[in-house]
């Protein structure tokens, strides 16, 4: 290990500069000099911050050999903070996430798994989802993906609970596209119980945006109707008849 602490520096060095392919490129190089298992005993050491640095920058052009490498341990240590990024298309992080969860002879539940069992895993599942989560709603009430009625009642938790061991509707080799809906497919019939605590998740950050949507909508309703009279209701003498009616009274 000793011999790896320049390089730890260097690559923690890099990505503090904001070269993240330059310290992918030194990780790079100590596996090709070193082998793979060099490589991951050198990521074991960095912290989970500089792991999501390098595997949140994501090519689908190209493999990357800390994402094939990187332990779902290590894994799940970088998903539950990639939040910090504060990437509201959540773009890089399903990205990173199928890069490497549906990454060659992985496992996804042991990923998946690693991920759950961290404080916010559920949390970084949900943020996976945001984008499809009509349709998620949908596959937990149905077993389909038809995009869930925004206003239809939405299943229980322990309705959730009952149906969470119901054979699949649709099959996993349907669905198998290693995205967002052989995720949810794998969550729902292999890790049933994550799957409801991520949906309760889900369910509640669609809510607070919601809320956050309405007043905003509250706000320019009441911006638009600030008081202002058309200068032609004044004309026509349809505006401010207490103050005509005192205007009279100083007349007399």
């Amino acid at each position: 290990m000793t011999q790896h602490l320049a390089l730890i520096a260097k690559t923690q060095s890099l990505i503090a500069a904001g070269d993240i392919v330059g310290a992918e490129s030194a990780l790079v190089e100590l596996a090709d000099a070193e082998g793979d298992a060099a490589l991951m005993v050198v990521l074991e050491q960095l912290p989970p911050k500089d792991v999501l640095a390098v595997i949140r920058e994501y090519d689908n052009s190209k493999e990357s050999v800390v994402s094939l490498l990187v332990s779902p341990a290590q894994f799940a240590r970088a998903v539950v903070i990639e939040k910090l990024y504060k990437d509201l298309t959540r773009t890089h992080l399903r990205g990173m996430v199928n890069a490497v969860i549906f990454r060659e002879e992985a496992d996804p539940v042991e990923f998946l798994t690693a991920i759950g069992d961290l404080d916010g895993g559920a949390e970084a599942l949900a943020d996976y989802f945001s984008d499809q989560w009509s349709r998620v709603e949908g596959f937990a009430r149905s077993g389909s993906f038809e995009p869930a009625d925004e206003y239809g009642k939405m299943l229980s938790q322990s309705a959730l609970l009952a149906s969470a061991y119901e054979k699949p509707r649709v099959q996993q080799d349907e669905i198998a596209d290693k995205d967002w809906m052989e995720l949810a497919w794998i969550l729902r019939y292999q890790l049933p119980d994550l799957f409801i605590e991520m949906l309760m998740v889900l369910r509640a950050k669609v809510s607070a945006h919601q809320a956050a949507a309405s007043e905003e909508d509250d706000d320019e309703e009441d911006t638009e109707d600030d008081g202002k009279v058309e200068t032609g209701d004044t004309d026509r003498g349809k505006a401010t008849p207490t103050a005509r009616e005192s205007d009279e009274e100083s007349a007399i």
